[in-house]
């Protein structure tokens, strides 16, 4: 491919990102879980002022995670630059690498043009290239790294988490709870996949673990009636939040269409508004599946906010990418790991020079 090509791909039109769950003018009860803002909160602001800042190890973590990943596509780097200069053909290589670990045609474009303006026909190091890569990639993370924040004018402030089964999403809703627990906010969980009774015993554990009621019904009992009958205790009880789990049968898309539809519908008889908020939890093993998953469930749920799990399982954490550069919805936050504190807001910086094999 010469230089100046743009495969038809890097040419589609970008789908319409979903609408924002929340304003960029904050109202009064606007709480933001993630980043720095994770420390305010406008009510109760003394709230989290003892929680630990554990960004080192977070930090530790992550590039732990991610060494599948930055491992594999490190080694295929320097297979590449070992002592050659920079020419077409190295940036040819360089372009099949960058794609084949799932980080999109259109940044693979781009990294390759940034090296190239750089440092075309001269001497390069395999650590030069992926300090370009590193900073490519962050350009690219930086506008979609946002904190989630709930707007808790809406109370209560309807979350629905979406997903195929096996994404995490379950033990997702587990470790955001813990989370906004931590903000001093009242949460009540929803039992939504009906289907399995391993989700919905799964759910009940993480409530215990934090301390939040759960509401179920029998296995196989329709969801949307539940999350009718979720809303009025949610909002009875003064809770400042409704997480709801949902299943996530993909494999049978009419079906799953119809069943979040029904369960939209009937949160919007109690709030025109909800679900204010819509996660989509994404498995990083599953690589480009994962973007068809972005597009099925935006077009049934109206996602506007995304959590990547399972990054410490697979050599392809580089499909975030793709989705951040083709979708250009918020990622909220990235798991690499089981314990509570293994789910954390999501950094471009961090992820690009992790990805990258940077220790730091």
């Amino acid at each position: 491919m010469r230089r100046d090509e743009k495969p038809e791909a890097a040419e589609e039109k970008k789908p319409e990102p979903a609408k924002p769950a929340i304003s960029d003018e904050k109202p009064k009860g606007v709480v933001s879980i993630g980043q720095d803002e994770a420390r305010t909160k406008q009510r109760e602001p003394d709230l989290l002022d003892d929680l630990p800042d554990d960004r080192e190890g977070w930090f530790k973590r992550l590039r732990k995670g991610l060494a599948r990943t930055s491992t594999k596509l490190s080694e295929n780097v320097t297979s590449i630059f070992t002592q050659r200069k920079l020419d077409d053909e190295t940036l040819e290589e360089l372009e099949d690498v960058l794609i084949q670990a799932d980080l999109g045609i259109d940044t693979a474009i781009r990294i390759t043009e940034a090296l190239a303006d750089q440092r075309y026909g001269k001497d390069v190091s395999d650590e030069e290239v992926r300090e370009i890569m590193a900073a490519e990639i962050e350009k690219t993370l930086k506008p979609v790294a946002l904190p989630l924040e709930l707007d808790l004018d809406f109370k209560p402030h309807v979350i629905l988490v979406v997903g195929v089964n096996g994404s995490g999403k379950t033990t997702t809703i587990g470790k955001l709870t813990a989370k906004l627990n931590n903000a001093g906010l009242s949460t009540l969980l929803v039992a939504g996949d009906t289907f399995r009774a391993a989700a919905i015993e799964q759910l009940k554990i993480w409530g215990e673990r934090a301390g939040a009621p759960v509401v179920s019904s029998k296995l196989g009992s329709d969801a949307a009636g539940l999350a009718f009958d979720a809303y009025n205790q949610a909002k009875n009880g003064g809770h400042d939040v409704m997480l709801m789990d949902t299943a996530g049968r993909l494999q049978n898309k009419a079906e799953l269409m119809d069943e979040l539809a029904k369960i939209i519908r009937v949160l919007k008889k109690h709030d025109d508004a909800a679900p204010h908020t819509v996660l989509l939890t994404l498995d990083a093993t599953t690589g480009q599946n994962a973007l068809n998953q972005v597009d099925i469930f935006g077009k049934v749920a109206g996602v506007n906010g995304l959590v990547m799990t399972k990054l410490d399982g697979t050599a392809r954490g580089g499909i975030l990418v793709a989705i951040s550069a083709k979708f250009e919805l918020p990622v909220y936050f990235v798991g690499v790991g089981e314990q509570v504190n293994d789910l954390e807001p999501f950094e471009a910086r961090d992820f690009a020079r992790s990805i990258a094999g940077f220790e730091e």
